[in-house]
């Protein structure tokens, strides 16, 4: 076998185990909240900045309408937000939080703390260097054009 095919050599298997890994750390915290892990990001999102277009979530997010709109429906029958066409644009869809949305921030808000917890003693310097260092792979890999 070639050295450079080894799995565990692979930055993009690390990346994947670590982001699973992740996601697994967060569903006994979510679970209460009746959140999936994804969801729980378009959350922050809007809480962040409420009422905003279904374009500017996706861009957010990252992630393309087709898989916003089932993630947007869930949460909308939960009772957690609000989808509108806007006033000004007949094309642009507004999200907007409810009550019930804007109330879970207050029980979401232990989450990061508790799991900051579990990193040990990763720290909360260590923890932003490797968020900037995802963050810059991440730019470099969008801005990477393949043969």
């Amino acid at each position: 076998m070639k050295p450079q095919l080894q799995l565990d050599k692979q930055l993009c298997f690390a990346l994947y185990a670590a982001s699973r890994a992740m996601t697994q750390a967060y569903q006994p915290l979510l679970a209460p909240l009746g959140l999936t892990y994804p969801q729980y990001l378009a959350m922050l999102v809007l809480w962040e900045n409420d009422d905003i277009s279904m374009k500017q979530l996706g861009e957010r997010l990252q992630l393309d309408s087709g898989t916003l709109t089932p993630l947007l429906k869930r949460l909308e029958s939960a009772g957690l937000l609000q989808r509108r066409r806007s006033s000004s644009d007949e094309r642009s869809v507004v999200i907007r939080l409810t009550a019930a949305g804007k109330q879970l921030e207050e029980q979401a808000a232990t989450i990061p703390g508790t799991l900051s917890c579990r990193f040990g003693d990763v720290g909360s310097e260590r923890s932003a260097q490797l968020r900037d260092t995802l963050q810059q792979l991440t730019r470099l890999l969008q801005g990477c054009t393949l043969p």
